[in-house]
Formats: structure tokens, C-alpha cells, sequence
């Protein structure tokens, strides 16, 4: 049996290893993370305490998910860098401090969540100042899809199909810019909402997002996994239109960035995402 790599040709059957890619500090941090959920999910399930109106657990739950899908990914997306560059000194020491940063927003997520104190927008002297730390490495941990989107870039001996590698590269360039704006506004606001009731107890089935006003969570969303969705629309342009045709995944992204700043405008004017369904 074989599937389609993404070079266009076929390949042997994926496995697991072969998901994880060759990044293993990465890709055992993912897999920490998400081992990480039963337990967090059975303390909001015991844990009667609340903030915003939803279980202290929520943020650590929801970081643990979106940490470990991201750093997954970037395990995947390391066979594609430059040969050599893993065992470059520079290279382990940055991969490092994205570990060590996740590292930390994973604990202060969890003992905020242990002393029932919001981990985010907390209001104490102590907890802007951790706040603020966690900005800084929110912003390192972030800042390794730019680097990978740069050294993908620049490998020529890969043997990527020419529509994958942009998706790849364009998506990964996009999260570092687009995040920072989107999260960065949400920090100089104080919180999520825009209008309307200040509680995430009401909010969108499973993302937990406002429903009656604005939410910047959104096109934060939109921002961070776009290095999910232009991979996905790389490989069905190949399929459709062959591995050298680069302009639907152009389109693509252009489109990205519209839905991103559309989001992104309706939240700061206090309209809800998907306002009519409820």
C-alpha cells in the first residue's frame, strides 16, 4: 500500500515515527503536553472553582491542546530544513528556549489553575508581572514558525513539490506576525470581549468564543493555525492542479489574511463570529 507524498510521487505508507518527524525534543514536548490532558481535564471535572464563569482547567486544558498540536508540527515540518542545521549550536540553543518557554507557560497555566487565579488579564501586582513575562515567551515559542518558515525556504535540496513547500513556508511565515498583532491587541485590552457580557459561559460550542459581541480570539485563531490550514490547501492543489502550480496556494493565502483581518475588524466593532447562529 502507498499514499501521496508530498512531492506528488508515491510513498510508503506514513507511521508514527515517520509523523513525528526528526525534531525529537519537540516532538516529546507535544506528546508531554497532550499526555498532560487526562489529568486536567478530570481537575475541572472534581474542581468546582471557576473564573470567567467556566473551570479554572479551561486555559490549561485549551494551551495544552493548541501547544501540542504546534509543537507536533513543527516536529513534522523539521525533515525539511537544511541538512545540518539540527546539530547546528545556534539551532539547539533557540530550539531550547522555545522548550524552556513553552515549559513555563505550561506551569504558571497550571498552578494558576491550582490556586483558582486567572492566568491571563490577572489583576494582582504579581500576576501582571507574570503576565508580562509570559507575553515575552509567548512571543520566543511563536517565533520558532518564522524560523522555520526561513529555513524551509532556503533548503533547495529538498525534494518537496514546489506548491507544498510555498504552503509550507507561507504558512508558517504567517503565525509570527499575525499572532503577535491579534494577541497583542487582546493584551492592551484587558481581556477577550468587546461588548457584551464579560463571561465565557455562554460562549461558541468547544472554542468557547463570544457570542453576544466582539471576540479577538478569532482571527487569533485563524493566525496561529495558519500553518495548518495553507499545508492542507498546498496538498489539495496538488492533487487538483500538479506539484508546480503555485498561484492557488497564492490565492490561498491571500485569502487567509482577508478572513483573518474581516475576523479581526468584526471583533473590534463588537460583532460576534457567526452572530446568527445564536
Amino acid at each position: 500500500m502507498t499514499t501521496l507524498a508530498l512531492d506528488g510521487r508515491d510513498s510508503p505508507p506514513l507511521t508514527l515515527n515517520s509523523l513525528l518527524g526528526s525534531e525529537r525534543a519537540l516532538a516529546a514536548l507535544g506528546l508531554l503536553l497532550l499526555a498532560l490532558l487526562p489529568p486536567t481535564l478530570f481537575a475541572g471535572l472534581v474542581d468546582g472553582r471557576m473564573t470567567n464563569d467556566v473551570t479554572v482547567w479551561s486555559k490549561p486544558v485549551k494551551f495544552q491542546v493548541a501547544l501540542g498540536v504546534y509543537v507536533l508540527t513543527l516536529a513534522f515540518f523539521a525533515r525539511w530544513l537544511p541538512e545540518g542545521t539540527q546539530q547546528k549550536g545556534w539551532y539547539r540553543i533557540y530550539i531550547g528556549a522555545v522548550i524552556g518557554a513553552i515549559g513555563l507557560e505550561t506551569i504558571w497555566l497550571m498552578a494558576a489553575a491550582a490556586n483558582g487565579v486567572p492566568a491571563h488579564f490577572n489583576e494582582t501586582p504579581v500576576g501582571e508581572v507574570i503576565y508580562m513575562a509570559m507575553g515575552g515567551f509567548a512571543v520566543v515559542l511563536t517565533s520558532a514558525s518564522a524560523v522555520y518558515a526561513w529555513q524551509i525556504g532556503r533548503n533547495r535540496q529538498t525534494e518537496l513539490a514546489p506548491v507544498v513547500k510555498e504552503s509550507i513556508v507561507a504558512g508558517l511565515a504567517l503565525v509570527l506576525p499575525l499572532t503577535v498583532i491579534t494577541a497583542g491587541t487582546m493584551s492592551a485590552f484587558g481581556g477577550h470581549w468587546v461588548g457584551g457580557v464579560r463571561s465565557d459561559a455562554a460562549g461558541l460550542a468547544i472554542f468557547g468564543w463570544a457570542r453576544d459581541g466582539g471576540d479577538p480570539r478569532v482571527a487569533h485563531f485563524f493566525s496561529t493555525h495558519a500553518m495548518h490550514f495553507l499545508p492542507v490547501a498546498g496538498l489539495g492543489s496538488l492533487v487538483v492542479f500538479g506539484r508546480d502550480e503555485v498561484r492557488p496556494i497564492r490565492v490561498a493565502t491571500i485569502l487567509l489574511v482577508a478572513l483573518v483581518a474581516f475576523t479581526f475588524v468584526q471583533a473590534l466593532a463588537g460583532r460576534p463570529f457567526l452572530g446568527f447562529l445564536g
